[in-house]
């Protein structure tokens, strides 16, 4: 996410962090390289020149402080305007006063509304919302089949007709089923179309009409620039949208639409999608987001991932064994492992850490594909050898090196790194960071990733 827009503004910040004394001539010029970054972001051209604007305003009238260096205040005052740039608070959804709360999702062929209309439902029913999902895609080959399988993956009912082709009925029958089943909120799932065109907005005003939605969210790609912005804009005037769902965001997005949107329509990013998993929208927060955009990482996010995905149940019978029987098995290392699975691609998990820039992960050549080959090293062994791994001998581990298609190299080096982290967890129980002294750490290194 927005990693050639990180990588080259901080370099040009880094150029104002190395001085010691700012001078006028040298904020301009610095401020002409973030003009040339954010123009190749593709980032709206009159947004481009307010923003700088706005920065050069501020640097040229603040008061140096005596405590800061120049150059930090510069990079707070572009971390500020960037925060304002991108809607300056966090917008949640809107609930109706009456239910169930309407949610009408718009935008083009390919955007992905369907999988985000499913991952909205996922992250609703994690919230206690019991949402009710509609397919009013009568157009697109297979769309209603698609809507009903991620219903299923996502464990959200689906209501559909696929003999009705007036879309404003089916909008109204939703409506009267979510209401009969008690669904706190109703997603309706539209089409879309290669371009806007009169055609789809009468349909979707129609639908607008019939359901009276509290929620008109478009779903854009971010993938696709500075055109999301024309988008944007044709759907708003056309709807009144109430906000912006970016999807694609850990594609080769520029970042152009992220920051171009909110000013150039005055409607607000709500979430943003990330990858095909189930769970991979999170919420958009303007100052979060300026945050990663400098490479100052995303704590707060990462720790709202780890609420999400941790199991405490399996978590406090990891720490009662530990703190009982002092053993880690490869069984409990296999369990802790699917556990920071769940929170998502490792290299973006890392990207969320303050002070791990795109730079460092290039040179940390991280293997995406690494938990899973040792995921199945261990699924290659029998119970007992990952109860007791010292069993393991030549004759076996040659047998789990076919069994999970790895060289036997790499099988020895996941053994040897994990007898290395049971030393570690042996010596921290020791200094009573275990057991009844404390809680122990689940794992304080994965084996192979580093």
């Amino acid at each position: 996410m927005f990693d050639e827009l990180s990588e080259k503004l901080d370099g040009v910040l880094s150029r104002f962090k190395q001085r010691g004394l700012l001078t006028e001539p040298m904020i301009r010029e610095g401020l002409r390289e973030i003009r040339r970054v954010l123009l190749e972001a593709d980032v709206h051209y009159q947004l481009t020149r307010d923003f700088l604007a706005k920065v050069e305003a501020r640097a040229l009238g603040e008061k140096v402080l005596k405590s800061v260096a120049p150059g930090q205040q510069i990079v707070k005052i572009v971390h500020d305007e960037l925060v304002a740039l991108l809607g300056e608070k966090r917008e949640g959804l809107k609930t109706a006063p009456v239910g169930p709360t309407v949610i009408l999702l718009v935008g083009l062929q390919g955007s992905g509304k369907t999988t985000t209309a499913a991952k909205l439902a996922k992250r609703l029913a994690r919230e206690g919302k019991n949402p009710l999902l509609a397919a009013l895609d009568i157009y697109r080959p297979a769309a209603i089949d698609q809507l009903e399988a991620l219903g299923r993956q996502v464990n959200v009912p689906v209501v559909s007709d696929r003999e009705e082709r007036d879309v404003a009925k089916l909008a109204v029958r939703a409506l009267e089923q979510a209401k009969s089943g008690r669904h706190r909120v109703l997603i309706l799932d539209t089409a879309g179309r290669l371009q806007i065109d009169e055609e789809l907005m009468d349909e979707l005003r129609r639908i607008k009409e019939a359901v009276q939605p509290t929620e008109v969210l478009l779903v854009v790609d971010a993938m696709i620039g500075q055109e999301a912005v024309r988008v944007a804009e044709g759907f708003h005037q056309a709807l009144g949208l109430t906000g912006v769902i970016l999807t694609k965001m850990d594609g080769d997005a520029r970042g152009g639409a992220a920051l171009s949107i909110r000013g150039a329509t005055g409607v607000p990013i709500k979430f943003i999608g990330i990858g095909e998993r189930p769970d991979g929208l999170d919420v958009f927060d303007p100052y979060r987001m300026a945050d990663r955009i400098l490479q100052r990482g995303d704590v707060v996010g990462l720790v709202e991932r780890a609420q999400q995905a941790f199991d405490e149940e399996e978590a406090r019978r990891l720490e009662r064994k530990l703190a009982k029987e002092g053993k880690f098995d490869l069984e409990d290392f296999l369990v802790a492992m699917r556990q920071l699975q769940k929170l998502g691609p490792l290299e973006g998990l890392l990207r969320m850490i303050p002070g791990v820039n795109a730079k460092l992960l290039k040179e940390a050549k991280i293997d995406p594909k690494r938990m899973k080959h040792i995921e199945a090293i261990i699924l290659s062994m029998t119970p007992q050898e990952r109860q007791r791994p010292e069993i393991l001998n030549g004759s076996r581990r040659a047998r789990i090196a076919r069994g999970s298609g790895r060289p036997i190299q790499e099988v020895n080096r996941l053994l040897n790194q994990f007898k290395d982290m049971q030393k570690l967890m042996k010596q921290l129980r020791g200094m009573g960071l275990g057991g009844r002294g404390g809680r122990m750490p689940m794992i304080p290194r994965f084996p192979g990733l580093g």
